[in-house]
Order: C-alpha cells, then sequence, then structure tokens
C-alpha cells in the first residue's frame, strides 16, 4: 500500500507522441495503478518528449528538483530503457531522491545494496593492502612510528570542513529548487518574507529541515539564492 508524496516522470520519444498520448496514457495508467490504494498524494507529473539524440532531460531536471522541495518520491512507470541511459542513472544517483520503478519495483533497493556492496568491497580491497603494506615494511626492518597526533588533527579539521562544505552545498541546491516558487508567489504579489512563508506553508511546501517556514527561513533561502 502505496503512501507518502509522489512526483511522476513519463517519458515519450517525440513530440508527436506527446501531443497524441501515445505512450504516454499508458505510463500514467501503470502509474495509477501501482499507487491505487493508500494514502498517497500525486504532488506533479513531469513528462519528458525527447529525441533519440538527445542526452539532456531537462524535465528530469525539473522532476528531482519538486522531489526536494516537496520531499516526495520519483515514481517512474518504466525503467528498463531509462535504466541503460548512463546520464538519467548519473542524475538520478547524484539527487539523492528516493525513487520507485512501477515495471521494477525492487530497484530502488536493489541499487543501494549494489553500491553498498561495491563500497564495501573496496574498503575491504584498501584494508587488505594497508595490512599487507604494513606487514611487508615490518619484515623489511621497518620501524613503525607512534600516531602524528599534528597531523590527526590536521585530517580532523579537514574532515570537519569538508562536511560543511557538503551541508552548505545541499542549502544552496536547497534554495536553488525553491527559489522559482517564491518569485512565482512574490509574482502574484505576495512580497512580505511572512506572506511568503504563509503561501509555502499552504502549498504544503515542506521547510528545509522539516515543518513550517517562517519569514526567516525564506530571509535565508533568498540571500543564498
Amino acid at each position: 500500500m502505496s503512501t507518502g508524496r509522489f512526483i511522476a516522470y513519463y517519458r515519450v520519444s517525440t513530440a508527436k507522441q506527446g501531443a497524441s498520448g501515445l505512450g504516454l496514457e499508458a505510463q500514467q495508467e501503470a502509474v495509477r495503478s501501482y499507487l491505487n490504494g493508500g494514502r498517497w498524494k500525486m504532488v506533479d507529473e513531469v513528462t519528458e518528449i525527447e529525441s533519440g539524440t538527445r542526452n539532456d532531460r531537462p524535465a528530469l531536471a525539473r522532476a528531482l528538483s519538486l522531489c526536494r522541495i516537496h520531499k516526495a518520491t520519483l515514481i517512474i512507470a518504466k525503467l528498463d530503457r531509462l535504466a541503460r541511459n548512463v546520464n538519467f542513472i548519473s542524475n538520478l544517483m547524484e539527487s539523492g531522491v528516493e525513487f520507485t520503478a512501477v515495471d521494477f519495483p525492487q530497484a530502488n533497493r536493489l541499487t543501494v545494496h549494489i553500491l553498498a556492496a561495491v563500497a564495501e568491497h573496496e574498503a575491504a580491497m584498501i584494508s587488505a593492502r594497508t595490512k599487507s603494506a604494513l606487514q611487508a615494511a615490518k619484515a623489511r626492518g621497518v620501524t613503525l612510528g607512534t600516531p602524528n597526533h599534528k597531523l590527526i588533527a590536521r585530517h580532523a579539521d579537514k574532515g570537519t570542513q569538508a562536511s560543511a562544505t557538503v551541508r552548505s552545498a545541499t542549502a544552496r541546491e536547497r534554495a536553488a529548487d525553491i527559489l522559482p516558487v517564491i518569485q512565482e508567489v512574490q509574482a502574484d504579489g505576495v512580497t512580505t518574507l511572512a506572506g511568503i512563508a504563509g503561501t509555502l506553508n499552504e502549498r504544503g511546501i515542506p521547510a528545509p529541515r522539516g515543518g513550517n517556514w517562517s519569514a526567516v527561513q525564506v530571509s535565508r533561502v533568498l540571500a543564498l539564492a
């Protein structure tokens, strides 16, 4: 039984198919049948009209942006052809957005497991190589010194800085996602920070850390954008 918010992403190969609904209606029906039952909300539906020569996915970028804005799951009718597209998979993985494929619902968990298994294997290989190198050095008579606490402290500082950089990048990405929505609200005549926050809350758009928007949070987004 499905629950939560969803953004649907459909794909048709030509403008003619997009206009006629050929292929599109089947995808829409597949998604609605999959979501039948449960407490769920279809926030938006995005259709990509592409040719065989195009590698960019502007509609996918918009769909992923909407997922981040609404903290929604991307739902795809057919993953089979999309799974063979390197750009699609790269964008999907880098976005951090949860996704569900109607024709292969296990794909989400399977993908995570595969990535985790690869990472675990690489970590084990690195650990094994490190131990082997240390043993070889010791056999050659190399004295393995005590930990360099200053060096460790410098690495810890770098880790803290890297973490802060990631958080800052995430905040800027979120601001870039939500800015067009705020500009739309402003174009409708709502210009105060409190008014914008209220409109975002009325639309059901979660604040960056969940919950309701405040004037301060709107101000921070505008400052980052």
